[in-house]
């Protein structure tokens, strides 16, 4: 009953503004899967180069075959420091305390340069969608195409972008709906997701490409803070493959006496009117080597943007790491692409 009247007031609304419901279909069919606004992660990496670089931003389709970008670029040709967010977790969910401890350092949580800002870049293009496949062509004063796999959720609610191919990219993620870009989740819905996440990723460092599928996240073992209510904590207690002797903690790693291989983990909103979360982890023992509280090394520096469905649901993220180490060389940065999502 619900869906027929549902029906009704859908064709009364098109009909009442001129619009016929063949036409707004018409219409809706010639975006991607029917959706108008994407996030979207991508990068060139390859192996042997130090010129990689990763953006992530959203595209927004319009009915008459255009599309824009807004986003955010970091590339190795111009390396830049880590920036602070202003946002410290609360002692519900950190401590101002070393030592063994089950919750994270309360410390200024950081994000890659630029990204606590506004859009670094734009552009504007043209697309055309057939046989599945939304093919973009860029106008900027270089060739620049696109090619992504339109693929839908079970549900209908979410068009995924496989991506294909590009003349400038490498690799890339993309998801959509027609929920606005301003919509987003608080971080309490976030925690309490019922689905489960999982990352795939492509990543780059030390001219080595590693790419990995299927990793969970579990987001329900992350700390809600009470006062800073828009942050997420998790002091993962030990890691095998990370914070090791070998990894750059000669004395405190593990595999040495002391035997730390907790990993810090911070996750927080970056904006109230956009898709813009960021992710911060690092290794316990750096900053015990450096016989700091807070680690402002090379830790792992991931943007990311929400995937919200046409229900305003959240749905994952997807994400870029950039993360320059300090002074060089470029061989030490750290960059991904990735996505983690319910839907893949």
């Amino acid at each position: 009953m619900r869906a027929v009247l549902a029906a009704v007031l859908a064709t009364f609304t098109l009909l009442a503004t001129g619009v016929s419901p063949a036409s707004a279909a018409a219409s809706l069919s010639a975006l991607p899967g029917g959706k108008a606004n994407f996030v979207v992660s991508q990068g060139f990496l390859r192996a042997a180069s130090t010129q990689n670089w990763v953006r992530l931003g959203t595209y927004q389709f319009k009915t008459n075959g255009t599309v824009s970008a807004n986003g955010y670029l970091w590339w190795q040709r111009n390396p830049e420091g880590r920036q602070a967010t202003g946002v410290v977790p609360d002692s519900s969910c950190a401590t101002k305390a070393g030592g063994k401890s089950t919750r994270v350092r309360a410390c200024d949580v950081l994000t890659a340069p630029g990204y606590t800002g506004a859009p670094d870049e734009s552009r504007t293009g043209t697309y055309t969608v057939a046989g599945g496949v939304v093919s973009i062509r860029w106008k900027i004063n270089q060739t620049w195409t696109e090619q992504w796999r339109v693929r839908m959720s079970p549900d209908g609610k979410l068009a995924q972008l496989q991506f294909a191919k590009s003349t400038l990219a490498t690799h890339g993620y993309g998801y959509g709906s027609n929920a606005s870009l301003s919509t987003r989740r608080a971080m309490s819905s976030v925690r309490a997701f019922p689905g489960a996440l999982r990352q795939d990723l492509t990543s780059w460092s030390g001219n080595h490409i590693v790419n990995s599928a299927n990793q969970p996240f579990s987001q329900s073992s992350f700390r809600g803070c009470a006062t800073t209510t828009w942050c997420l904590t998790y002091l993962q207690p030990a890691s095998k493959g990370a914070c090791q002797k070998s990894g750059g903690c000669p004395n405190y790693g593990g595999g040495t006496k002391a035997n730390v291989s907790s990993i810090q983990y911070y996750l927080t909103k970056i904006s109230n009117t956009d898709r813009r979360d960021t992710m911060w982890h690092w290794c316990t023992c750096l900053a015990m080597e450096r016989k700091t509280f807070c680690y402002s090394g090379n830790s792992h520096m991931k943007p990311l943007m929400q995937i919200i469905d046409d229900s305003g649901a959240f749905r994952g993220w997807v994400g870029a790491e950039a993360s320059f180490y300090p002074g060089g060389p470029r061989t030490k940065d750290m960059m991904s692409v990735f996505r983690l999502t319910d839907f893949r």
